[in-house]
């Protein structure tokens, strides 16, 4: 595997070492940056503690910078003046290195849950130093950059200093606080504290969106070691975290994290393929598995001695890829997360869509924390009180929200009208992900509802159709009246807040109806239609047509299944990996978003792909022989395909542990009992696969 594919292009994939959901990710931060605080060949100007894996836009984080430097650095130009050019970087999980020219280093990274160990070794002679910047941050040159409003620094000790900052702005709303502890391994020669462009005497500073910092000298040392603790709750815990976490030098915290890297990346095992569709594979599997970062023992937003999770970035991405790969590979982790969203929605009075460091950031769609609760729900995880599950998704459904761009829904006219109309921003997307969310609710309303709250939801998960165009043959804007709106073609992209279409456009969300396929299919005219349409989809340019980059419509070459054309859904699948994602610093066909499209390869790959909040699994084409999925209990799930190979796509029969299988798809409970999926493949497609359409909601 390498930590370098998506790190380039839109991937916006961070290099630096974190471990599974840890928090610290102590990772280069380039000049200029994206909102991962890296540039794929940038000049580095140091290392900060804190990043998010794959977003886009604003960014968040990048706190704690450290800046190995040689010389007094230039406060009036600190930025350019730290950057350094690069070679040599090398990365594996839990460990990043890198040689700086100037000045003349090679830094080490590794990391702990909640904290962070630094080595740099200096070439040059002569006046060597490390800057440590408590006011650091990522600036991708979008609007919203994180502003320091509040900072303290103080020298605690010989080697050890202590800081905090309040952060406001960035991805999503609102401030949060961090607090660190720092301690170097020897005793730097002089310490320099500095604030805006001004040098300062004493051991103590505080700024107001200002930079503050300290400059350290190590003059005669080539070797020097940085520990770095973090919290949120308060310096006194920030240094408990870093004695605990960091003990035992860097190759043992390095070796830690080599090992629960091990263990993680084993949830699944493979064999064939070819060397790179291994790399991607593994890769992918490891970018599943960076966020949402768990946080427990650092809740300050509310009292609770639970696992407590944070930056979920956002569940409009993660809920159709990467939560359902956690509930089969992770459950006890994705327990832990659903609860989290849980607690919060009892402390804060909503479960939000998205979260990132105690602020509910912005609701891009629907409130698809209800689709996590329903495919939790269906797919029999414990450990989570889905009673206040319900009490958090019902409030969805029915309480108008008093900031819709932030938690909740737009419920005024969706409720009266059964759509959400027109005039209001991305009236189309939000009503196909309110149609799904109704129908996630349902599913949970069946458990814990009454019976005709489980009818209302269904009801209401019927709501798409009220969008459906026949002239068009998609979904589309209506107002308040009824009428369609006349000026919106298609295929255009519309992408923004305030479009109709919210990063897509009208023939993308005509494929997200993930509860209510064989309608979808009846409107474009039938099977023989509906595969037509979908045809000429897929053959469109990327974007106007299928986006494989964009979540929207990742659900949509699977939609052949529910038409009876398995074999289709074979052919696009294996072309997309093929195309779509390489071994390559920009191998990713879009932001990663907190792994989403990284948990589609790992899906795909083993030939299995998830309906999210629905409990079954669609069968498509295997580029691995083999593919053992280690679930609860220790029992092994087993995809065998000793055929597969880039001719050999189609699944022309199959066998689920000995019994034969004329269905291209299996129910979770199939799944997670373990067993053996044989799949028989081979160059040319037969009628496999069409015996049994999957679960749809029908009239």
């Amino acid at each position: 595997m390498d930590p370098f594919f998506g790190v380039a292009g839109p991937g916006a994939t961070v290099p630096g070492p974190q471990l599974p959901w840890g928090f610290a990710n102590p990772s280069p931060d380039t000049w200029p940056s994206e909102s991962s605080g890296y540039r794929s060949g940038a000049p580095i100007r140091g290392f900060s503690q804190t990043h998010v894996s794959g977003t886009g836009g604003a960014g968040r984080y990048g706190n704690f910078r450290l800046s190995p430097v040689t010389g007094t650095p230039d406060l009036n130009d600190l930025d350019g003046w730290l950057a350094s050019p690069a070679s040599d970087e090398r990365a594996e999980p839990g460990y990043y290195a890198v040689t700086l020219q100037k000045p003349a280093a090679r830094a080490e990274l590794t990391a702990s849950r909640r904290g962070a160990y630094h080595r740099y070794t200096f070439g040059d002679a002569g006046d060597r130093g490390v800057l440590l910047e408590v006011t650091s941050r990522v600036d991708p040159p979008t609007p919203g950059v994180q502003v320091p409003e509040r900072s303290s620094l103080v020298r605690t000790g010989p080697r050890t200093f202590e800081g905090s900052t309040r952060m406001y702005g960035g991805w999503g709303a609102g401030s949060y606080t961090l607090h660190v502890a720092v301690e170097a391994d020897r005793r730097p020669t002089a310490a320099r504290l500095f604030r805006g462009r001004r040098w300062l005497d004493g051991a103590t500073a505080t700024a107001r969106r200002q930079r503050l910092g300290v400059l350290l000298k190590f003059r005669h040392d080539q070797r020097v070691q940085f520990k770095v603790g973090m919290s949120f709750v308060s310096r006194r815990q920030a240094q408990a975290n870093m004695r605990r976490e960091l003990n035992g030098g860097f190759d043992r915290v390095r070796g830690r994290a080599e090992r629960l890297w091990e263990d993680a990346l084993s949830a699944i095992q493979v064999d064939g393929g070819t060397p790179e569709q291994r790399r991607i594979f593994a890769t992918a599997l490891y970018h599943s598995s960076l966020m949402p970062h768990d946080l427990s023992g650092e809740n300050v937003w509310w009292d609770s001695d639970a696992p407590h999770y944070e930056d979920y970035y956002a569940l409009w991405d993660t809920f159709r890829t990467v939560h359902p790969l956690l509930t089969l590979i992770q459950p006890r982790r994705q327990a832990e997360m659903v609860e989290s969203l849980v607690e919060t929605y009892e402390h804060t009075g909503w479960m939000p869509d998205a979260r990132v460091a105690g602020n509910n950031g912005m609701t891009q769609g629907g409130s698809n924390g209800d689709v996590v609760v329903a495919d939790a729900l269906t797919k029999h995880l414990g450990g989570v009180d889905y009673l206040s599950a319900y009490e958090a998704v019902r409030k969805n459904a029915e309480i108008h929200s008093d900031e819709p761009l932030i938690q909740g829904r737009e419920l005024r006219d969706y409720k009266r009208l059964g759509y959400v109309p027109s005039y209001l921003p991305r009236s189309v997307s939000r009503t196909m992900e309110y149609a799904y969310d109704d129908f996630a609710i349902a599913q949970v309303a069946r458990r814990y509802g009454t019976p005709h709250e489980t009818k209302q939801y269904l009801s209401r998960a019927r709501n798409w159709r009220n969008l459906w165009n026949p002239e068009t043959h998609t979904v589309a804007p209506r107002d308040t009246d009824g009428a369609f709106a006349a000026d919106v073609e298609p295929f255009r992209v519309f992408g923004g807040w305030d479009a109709p279409y919210y990063e897509g456009n009208a023939l993308q969300y005509t494929t997200y109806v993930p509860h209510d396929a064989q309608t979808l299919i009846s409107r474009l005219g039938g099977d023989g239609q509906a595969v037509a349409w979908l045809d000429r989809f897929f053959a469109m340019d990327e974007g106007r047509g299928y986006e494989p980059g964009n979540e929207p419509n990742l659900l949509a070459p699977f939609l052949y299944v529910h038409a009876g054309r398995p074999d289709r859904t074979a052919e696009h699948v294996r072309r997309l990996m093929r195309t779509a994602y390489r071994a390559e610093r920009n191998g990713l066909p879009g932001n990663d978003d907190a792994g989403t499209l990284s948990a589609w390869y790992v899906w795909t790959a083993i030939g299995l792909y998830p309906n999210a909040g629905q409990p079954f699994y669609y069968i498509a084409a295997p580029v691995f022989t083999r593919s053992q999925i280690r679930l609860a209990d220790d029992r092994i799930f087993t995809v065998s395909a000793p055929k597969a190979s880039p001719e050999n796509l189609y699944v022309t029969r199959a066998r689920l542990s000995g019994t034969p299988l004329c269905r291209a798809w299996l129910t979770h409970d199939e799944v997670a009992r373990g067993g053996t999926l044989e799949l028989e493949m081979s160059a040319h497609p037969n009628d496999w696969g069409t015996c049994a359409r999957p679960p749809s909601l029908g009239p």
